[in-house]
């Protein structure tokens, strides 16, 4: 008679699943919302960007690009968070797809 021999399984895709599983876990959408101030006035907030990001550069970079005022906020349930004057979600949006940071499926733009 024949032995069976008891073969072991091989999954090909494991280490691909452990990789995604780690990065997703990771993963944070930015999310970009504006809120209204006084009568008309606008404020665009930009949430969950990396750490590994300097802040002061990126929104040096955005206020001369998008010709308005900025600051970065501390908040105790967010962290960091950058505010720039006016409705500017769309040209913010455009602005991290073009340099890279982020995909278009990374951004939750909020508001009207």
């Amino acid at each position: 008679m024949t032995e069976i021999k008891n073969l072991e399984t091989y999954d090909p895709f494991e280490d691909v699943e452990e990789e995604t599983k780690t990065k997703t876990s990771v993963f944070k959408p930015i999310h970009l919302r504006v809120k209204t101030r006084r009568g008309k006035k606008k404020i665009t907030t930009i949430e969950n960007l990396s750490s590994e990001f300097d802040l002061k550069m990126l929104i040096k970079v955005m206020r001369k690009k998008f010709c308005c005022s900025g600051s970065i906020v501390n908040d105790e349930r967010l962290g960091e968070v950058i505010q720039l004057s006016g409705d500017q979600r769309e040209a913010v949006a455009e602005f991290l797809i073009e340099e890279e940071i982020t995909t278009k499926k990374g951004i939750k733009i909020h508001g009207n």
